[in-house]
């Protein structure tokens, strides 16, 4: 077993057999996901915040069923419920709720870093749920999960990411992930949302789509980040469509084995026509169902479990 961290912060700094100790336990999680009684006892005793200082519907729900299927006490606490409204620190917020004897602390927020400050400030477990345009761990460890699912395996496949990769932290986390796991990533979009200096992390970078999706064993495509990109980065929503969103006729030059992945919300229409999104070849509600056993895993990794043998003898 290779895990002895007492938080989850970002990928960068994981191991490839820290991935891979998640995955395996997330394996185990999902058989208990099949059981008639999907609760296990492993975090009884124990109470998470999440703190969604950023909204988050997806996210933040899939934390909260992992957290109960879990057992554990959940507080749920928004930024627009907050003092933090009324100017209340990061840092004091996070105190007061350190001073309820909170275990765990799940943050999502707008800013770089939260969560490796909060991991600094407090003594208690922080699980980074996407901090700015900088890292989401949990999302990166869901796509390797659901890939090696159906793949049967992550080292040697070819991986594109397309879209909006600059403003992605879904993207700077994937990309981590699966370099550390051997595979080969490339990553296309405009050249204002895919700069050349990606090409840093270990990835091919190209604005050529059809170059990009030729050898795809996995099309990964990321929403265009309204919320956290200037108007400036390409003229308009259709031209982007265009150029760079997936329709049949592109996915017709891709490998036919190809599989398609979306972190969501999709924007249909827009980085991906309807008719794909919900074609066998998709694998997005996949994603959604694989989080829940991901994020049992690392809560369960975090809190001191032993990986998933742990789980097989409970």
């Amino acid at each position: 077993m290779s895990w002895h961290r007492p938080h989850l912060l970002d990928i960068e700094s994981l191991s490839a057999d820290e991935i891979l100790t998640v995955l395996d336990t997330a394996k185990a999680f999902k058989a208990v996901g099949e059981r008639a009684i999907k609760k296990v006892p492993a975090l009884r005793g124990r109470t998470v915040v999440n703190l969604f200082i950023e909204p988050s519907t997806r996210t933040r729900t899939s934390f909260e069923l992992s957290e109960q299927r879990l057992s554990a006490d959940i507080i749920n606490f928004t930024a627009e419920a907050s003092s933090l409204k009324k100017g209340e620190t990061l840092k004091d917020t996070a105190r007061n709720l350190e001073a309820l004897n909170v275990d765990f602390i799940v943050i999502r927020h707008s800013a770089a870093g939260a969560a490796h400050f909060l991991s600094r400030v407090l003594n208690t477990h922080v699980i980074n749920a996407g901090d700015g345009a900088h890292e989401h761990p949990t999302q990166a460890l869901l796509d390797a999960f659901t890939i090696r699912e159906r793949k049967g395996k992550i080292e040697g496949l070819n991986v594109t990411i397309l879209g909006d990769i600059l403003f992605s932290r879904v993207a700077r986390s994937n990309i981590w992930a699966l370099t550390k796991l051997g595979a080969k990533v490339t990553l296309c979009g405009p050249s204002t949302l895919v700069p050349r200096t990606f090409e840093q992390m270990g990835c091919r970078v190209t604005h050529d789509v059809d170059a990009a999706l030729r050898d795809a064993d996995i099309i990964h495509l990321l929403r265009i980040q309204h919320e956290r990109q200037r108007k400036t980065m390409f003229p308009s929503i259709g031209e982007y469509t265009t150029l760079f969103g997936l329709n049949k006729a592109r996915l017709a030059k891709a490998r036919p084995d190809a599989l398609i992945m979306h972190p969501g919300p999709v924007n249909r229409g827009v980085e991906i026509d309807n008719e794909i999104a919900d074609s066998a070849r998709s694998l997005i509600l996949e994603q959604v169902t694989n989080g829940i056993a991901v994020r049992m895993a690392v809560l369960f990794l975090v809190n001191g479990g032993k990986g998933p043998q742990e789980i097989a003898a409970g």
